[in-house]
C-alpha cells in the first residue's frame, strides 16, 4: 500500500556486520549514521563482536560515521563513540529531522544522498532516513529485549514490513 512507502527501507540487512564496501560503493555511500540500541549494543550493554573492526576497515576505505542515537543517556553514547573513534549525538528525536541534519554538519557531509542511516527500527531510524532522503538501511535487532515505546512501535513495524515483503520479493 503507497500509504506505508515513506516507511519503507532501502536495503535490509540481517545485521550491520553485513554492510560491505562493495555495497557502499554500489550506492555511493560515503557515510554512515549509526543508532546504539538493539542495532550496535544490546539493552545489557553488550557490543556486536567484530564492530570495532567492520568500522575501522570502512573508515579506511573513507567511509565517515556519526551514532546518531534518540538515547537519553549521553555516557552510552559516549562510551561507544571512544570506542569507535567516532562523534556521537544522542537525544537525536529521530524520526525527526534535527539530529541527523546536526550529524552532517559534524561530519561535513551535506549530500544527503550519499549518507546511509542504519537502525533496527523502521519508526524512527527508517523513516527518519526516508523524510532527510538518505540512504535508509534497516537491521535486525540484536535482541527481542525493547523499551516499552519500542515495543509500542513494533506493532506497527510489523505492518509496514508485511506490506513491504509482500511489494519487495527478491527482499
Amino acid at each position: 500500500m503507497f500509504l506505508y512507502k515513506k516507511f519503507y527501507p532501502k536495503k535490509i540487512f540481517k545485521n550491520l556486520l553485513q554492510i560491505d564496501i562493495n555495497f557502499l560503493r554500489q550506492n555511493n555511500i560515503k557515510a554512515i549514521f549509526l543508532d546504539i540500541d538493539n542495532t550496535i549494543m544490546d539493552y545489557d550493554g553488550n557490543i556486536i563482536e567484530g564492530l570495532e573492526n567492520w568500522v575501522e576497515n570502512l573508515k579506511d576505505y573513507g567511509i565517515k560515521f556519526c551514532i546518531v542515537s534518540n538515547t537519553s543517556k549521553k555516557e552510552k553514547a559516549e562510551r561507544v563513540s571512544n570506542l569507535l573513534k567516532i562523534p556521537f549525538i544522542n537525544l537525536s528525536t529521530k524520526p525527526l529531522r534535527r539530529g541527523l541534519k546536526k550529524a552532517k554538519k559534524i561530519i561535513k557531509i551535506y549530500d544527503d544522498s550519499v549518507i546511509a542511516v542504519v537502525g533496527d527500527q523502521v519508526m524512527t531510524d527508517v523513516w527518519g532516513a526516508n523524510r532527510c532522503k538518505m540512504f535508509s538501511i534497516l537491521v535486525e535487532p540484536i535482541k527481542d529485549k525493547d523499551i516499552l515505546v519500542t515495543r509500542f512501535n513494533r506493532i506497527f513495524e510489523r505492518i509496514i514490513l508485511k506490506e513491504y515483503y509482500k511489494n519487495n520479493k527478491e527482499e
